[in-house]
């Protein structure tokens, strides 16, 4: 049986699909898993991450890029030699979005806390839909105990999609980890490494 894949997915820039995507990845290699990683946005962030790490010396996944039409093409080569392929996606809601969504085992889209990201992911939801894949909103740099942390918990909540019980909180070790081709994993154990673990086992989980 071939690899699982995973899209990570948001049509608005800064909702922490990079940062989702190259902490799974760590995670899954960590879990004893072999990971492909396909970057699909022009932009290139998963790229640059993966470059950073190479560069130190850390060969630990593999890497490709993809147009959005070579992206199943690219997963099916992937999925042979990797248990799991994690797709970095561009931020916009188009047809350029629904090869990958074809291959997808899981689609994970992000929202960070702010309405605007609530809106943003009605959309993307939409899509996931038509393509009857199933999907989890993972509630990014998220403020507890905050007025609009509670807001968009709701909002999302009351949404037809499966959240995430984990939540990735307003941390700066994700940033600085993610400049640095790692993840908060390879930074030693803390409450975002905490996150990260159990996201994974959540993660694992939906995808049988």
């Amino acid at each position: 049986m071939g690899g699982k894949v995973i899209t990570v997915a948001q049509q608005k820039g800064g909702s922490g699909k990079t940062t989702i995507a190259v902490n799974l990845a760590v995670a899954f290699v960590r879990a004893g898993k072999s990971v492909a990683l396909l970057d699909t946005d022009p932009q290139g962030s998963l790229g640059r991450w993966f470059m950073a790490r190479h560069a130190d010396g850390i060969d630990d996944m593999e890497f490709s890029t993809a147009s959005a039409w070579g992206v199943g093409y690219e997963c099916e080569k992937l999925k042979k030699t990797c248990d799991v392929v994690i797709l970095d996606t561009p931020p916009k809601v188009d047809a350029d979005l629904r090869p990958a969504l074809k291959v997808s085992d899981l689609v994970i889209v992000p929202v960070a806390s702010s309405q605007v990201d609530v809106w943003a992911v009605e959309s993307v939801l939409d899509l996931v839909a038509r393509e009857r894949k199933p999907a989890m909103v993972v509630l990014n740099r998220f403020k507890p105990g905050t007025r609009v942390g509670a807001d968009v918990s709701a909002a999302i909540g009351a949404m037809d999609v499966p959240v995430a019980e984990t939540k990735l909180g307003n941390r700066v070790v994700y940033a600085e980890t993610l400049g640095l081709g790692r993840g908060v994993q390879d930074r030693g154990r803390s409450a975002a490494t905490d996150e990260v673990v159990a996201l994974l086992g959540e993660v694992e989980n939906a995808l049988g």
